[in-house]
């Protein structure tokens, strides 16, 4: 349909150049016709025949004499002094000199009938003028034919410039009013739902939407009708635009695409006829689909907690549940929408009749994000070595746009590498890149900052090891990557969507576990732990305000508004209770933090041996992964968790861990960055510490 588009919009164009060039070229023979007329000085009537009753030192010369007008050319004599040297010192010589002749036409319109003018001009010009030759017929008719086709051409042009315009909706004053979607035809939908993986459960409550399409006499014969609306929800990057574009190429019908933005203008009225012209060319095409992205910057809450006025907004959403009330299912026209924040949609939206159907479209898990990946990698040509499940379980809390971003990427470091398929070591790069950034070996440590790096990374990794419930680890570096000068890698063992009390103080103390072996090796902290205690504040405040986890009880302290499948916010904006509760809440979460801090101390205190021995592999290797870590820290004397220790072996059962190897990291822990959110947006997602 795109295609077709263009190819008329191209041809309508072409006909306006070939018009605008054809009108070019008529001007320009009727001004090369009328070139005589216009280099000819024009004098009155009056003027002309003074001139003939007081010739004085005008001349003329091949006068015509016409019935509207008179053309010849007129030369100005002028008298010159001029000093004769035989005459006498002061006697001068008058010469005269004739200027350049002039052409001039006199305009007589009016005046055909004059007497006085003949009898000047016998008395002024006897024989030097005569009547002007007739214009021929076929010149007449040709001049005639000329003004015609000239009006006819600005007539067509001018018509064809006001569709343009009318069909160019973007920018136009002429189309301002029209919907500013875009159309995919039956033959351009060619996702279908094999192209989509990982969320089979929002592909199965659609196939009865896609059965609809395709037979819709099915459900009308009993009386039933197919939902209006469907809602995909869930967090940004999960493939709710794909899954809808699926939907039409599976149905084989056509697809109306548009944001929530492309309604919305600062003209009041603008927005509901934009909604107006896209349900009536949808109505057209049925059976269809409209998708709507990004449905919440249209469809907000019309709720009076805002001060600000968003009458063309409101009248936009107005219009948009007028429509859906105003057509019937049964005619083939669904609407499908997509947010990443449903709680702030206005609830005559979600009502039944209009979106009766709310799908979620959440993180995949690790069978997901494997099938996802084969769907990315059928057209890259993988080296037989690579295992795709074992990139997907490097890789928790990713979404489908993160594993298409890893899988190019991927192939973009064989290419750049020289090598003929996808290696393994390029996924392992492609995965560590996005965890914590492009690798930076020319940057030049000094030797103290390297040591406190290595000391600072030992602390995140030993403590890792040792807490239960903490994530193992994967790998330990001090090779500058992005903004970080170190890092811990940490993959959780298996998918989540729930965490215990344990678990979240587990966080907290590998977070602390940097900057305490600073404290307690080099007897002074730095600046490279700014992220964890970031990182710790975020987990106490929301085990204290959010999860009851605190002395203060199973109270919900957090505001109601949260962000959905966004980002959490901690914004005190509103904060729903006394000042009062924020003091025990800021106690609570001193507490907590106090007491997870004084636990590491204990910890490294202890195994101190280990630390030093590990910061020192650290200095040399630079790498360490995770089984070489765990063998370290035994042979100096330190038992990691039992859980740590066969996590790790599970996760690498050839062993096959080198020192050299930048890649098999799932989590990472960093001191200046946290990548990971807590249940229940955020489940399983690669932990990372850096320095």
């Amino acid at each position: 349909m795109e295609k077709s588009s263009r190819q008329k919009r191209k041809k309508r164009d072409s006909r306006i150049y070939f018009l605008l060039l054809g009108m070019v070229a008529l001007v320009a023979i009727k001004f090369l016709l009328n070139d005589d007329h216009h280099s000819r000085k024009t004098i009155s009537y009056g003027k002309f025949k003074q001139l003939l009753r007081e010739p004085g030192e005008v001349k003329f010369t091949h006068i015509f004499v016409g019935s509207q007008e008179i053309l010849g050319e007129m030369t100005v004599e002028s008298k010159k002094d001029a000093r004769d040297n035989e005459n006498k010192v002061g006697e001068n010589q008058e010469t005269k000199t004739e200027g350049e002749p002039v052409f001039f036409r006199v305009l007589r319109i009016g005046l055909e009938n004059d007497p006085e003018l003949i009898s000047l001009l016998d008395r002024s010009l006897s024989t030097e003028y005569e009547a002007e030759k007739e214009e021929s017929i076929l010149k007449r008719i040709f001049t005639i034919g000329l003004w015609i086709a000239l009006m006819g051409t600005s007539v067509v042009l001018s018509v064809l410039f006001v569709r343009w315009l009318m069909g160019n909706t973007s920018g136009s004053a002429f189309g301002f009013g029209k919907s500013r979607h875009r159309v995919f035809q039956k033959d351009d939908c060619q996702v279908t739902f094999s192209d989509v993986a990982g969320i089979d459960e929002a592909k199965q409550e659609l196939l009865e939407v896609v059965d609809f399409l395709k037979n819709p006499q099915r459900y009308t014969s009993l009386g039933g009708r197919i939902p209006k609306g469907v809602l995909l929800v869930g967090p940004p990057g999960t493939g709710k635009t794909l899954l809808a574009r699926s939907v039409a190429g599976e149905a084989g019908v056509s697809f109306f695409s548009i944001s929530g933005s492309d309604f919305v203008e600062m003209f009041v009225g603008v927005g509901a006829s934009r909604v107006r012209d896209l349900f009536r060319n949808a109505e057209k095409q049925a059976p269809c689909i409209i998708f709507i992205d990004e449905l919440d910057a249209l469809g907000k809450s019309r709720s009076g907690h805002s001060t600000t006025s968003h009458e063309e907004r409101e009248q936009t959403l107005n219009q948009l549940l007028v429509e859906m009330d105003g057509f019937d299912s049964n005619q083939g026209v669904i609407i499908m929408a997509a947010t990443n924040r449903p709680e702030i949609l206005d609830a005559a939206l979600l009502r039944p009749g209009r979106f009766d159907r709310t799908i979620v479209v959440d993180r995949p898990d690790i069978q997901g994000r494997e099938a996802i990946l084969n769907v990315h990698a059928r057209r890259v040509k993988l080296s037989p070595e690579v295992d795709l499940h074992r990139v997907a379980v490097l890789t928790p809390g990713s979404v489908g746009a993160d594993l298409a971003n890893l899988v190019n990427e991927a192939t973009l470091l064989a290419a750049r590498s020289g090598h003929e398929m996808v290696q393994p070591a390029d996924f392992d790069e492609a995965i560590e890149r996005g965890a914590v950034g492009l690798e930076r070996r020319s940057r030049i440590m000094r030797p103290e900052e390297k040591k406190r790096v290595a000391i600072h990374e030992a602390g995140h990794a030993l403590v890792a090891c040792a807490v239960p419930g903490s994530d193992p680890v994967h790998k330990v570096s001090i090779i500058p990557r992005g903004f970080a000068g170190g890092y811990v890698l940490q993959r959780p063992d298996s998918d989540r969507t729930l965490l215990t009390r344990s678990e979240l103080e587990a966080r907290i103390k590998v977070a602390l576990g940097g900057t305490v072996a600073e404290e307690l090796i080099l007897e002074e902290i730095s600046t490279g732990a700014t992220s964890d205690l970031q990182k710790v504040h975020e987990i106490a405040v929301r085990m204290v305000k959010e999860f009851g986890m605190s002395r203060l009880g199973r109270v919900y302290h957090s505001p109601s508004d949260g962000d959905g499948f966004l980002s959490p916010s901690f914004s005190d904006a509103h904060l729903g209770y006394s000042e009062a509760t924020a003091r025990e809440i800021d106690l609570e979460v001193r507490q907590i933090v106090d007491q997870c801090l004084q636990e590491v101390r204990d910890l490294i205190d202890r195994t101190r041996p280990a630390l030093l021995a590990l910061a020192s592999t650290l200095i040399e290797l630079e790498v360490i992964e995770g089984k070489a870590l765990l063998e370290l820290l035994k042979a100096n004397g330190f038992v990691p968790h039992e859980r740590a220790y066969q996590d790790i072996l599970d996760a690498n059962p050839n062993g096959n861990h080198s020192s050299n190897n930048p890649s098999n990291n799932p989590s990472n822990h960093s001191s200046n960055h946290s990548s990971n959110h807590l249940p229940p947006h955020q489940n399983g997602e690669l932990h990372i510490k850096k320095s």
